[in-house]
């Protein structure tokens, strides 16, 4: 049976300035004008825990940051 472990890291809003998606009263959400360099942190943060074997599962933002919830396949003792 295969089995997992998972994690939580918080990231602080004043890493994240301009990396934000807005949503309409109906519930559309889309980026709007992200720069590349903010773009470039996130990506930076992705492929750091994604060497280390951790997948994403899902990302959540807030007006204090971004909490992020990974995965990745235990290791046999």
């Amino acid at each position: 049976m295969e089995r997992f472990e998972y994690e939580v890291t918080l990231h602080p809003a004043e890493r994240f300035t301009q990396l934000v998606y807005f949503c309409t009263s109906e519930g559309d959400c889309a980026l709007k004008n992200v720069p590349q360099d903010q773009i470039n942190i996130l990506k930076g943060m992705l492929n750091e825990k994604g060497a280390q074997g951790w997948e994403i599962v899902n990302l959540f933002p807030g007006k204090d940051g971004l909490m992020v919830l990974w995965k990745r396949r235990k290791r046999d003792i």
